[in-house]
């Protein structure tokens, strides 16, 4: 299972808030795993210079064809500016087709809990992923 270990982009100054996002994609087929895997790539570097991300990791399960981020930023703001900038903007429309299915859950922390565990980002794309296949697809705000 690759795995792009926990980079920290910019400091995460003591004791303030931070956003959390964890998602987890899966590429209809097997064929489709490179071309994502290199697209994710190319996200990534971008990632580790956008101004207000406090932290990322990446899961890659090939053979499963799933992929899965983890990331800490300053606010919303700054992420969804990272999301609407190039080339993930791009990325995002190119990759559409091949997506077999997504999941994406949001919470709030503190970055002196940073860096943020994979135990807690699966467990809550687990619980986000039962509440959109039960018609309810708010985003997980605690």
């Amino acid at each position: 299972m690759p795995t792009l270990p926990w980079t920290r982009p910019n400091p995460a100054p003591a004791h303030t808030p931070a956003v959390v996002m964890a998602s987890r994609f899966e590429v209809r087929s097997l064929t489709d795993v490179p071309r994502f895997f290199l697209k994710s790539l190319a996200a990534w570097r971008q990632l580790t210079t956008a101004p207000g991300a406090y932290g990322a990791s990446l899961v890659a399960r090939p053979l499963k064809r799933t992929f899965y981020t983890l990331s800490a930023w300053q606010d919303r703001d700054a992420l969804y500016a990272y999301a609407r900038a190039e080339p993930h903007r791009g990325i995002m429309k190119d990759l559409r087709a091949t997506m077999r299915d997504s999941t994406f859950t949001f919470w709030e922390t503190t970055t002196d809990d940073l860096p943020l565990t994979w135990d807690e980002a699966h467990r809550r794309l687990a619980e986000q992923a039962a509440r959109d296949t039960a018609g309810g697809v708010a985003p997980d705000r605690d």
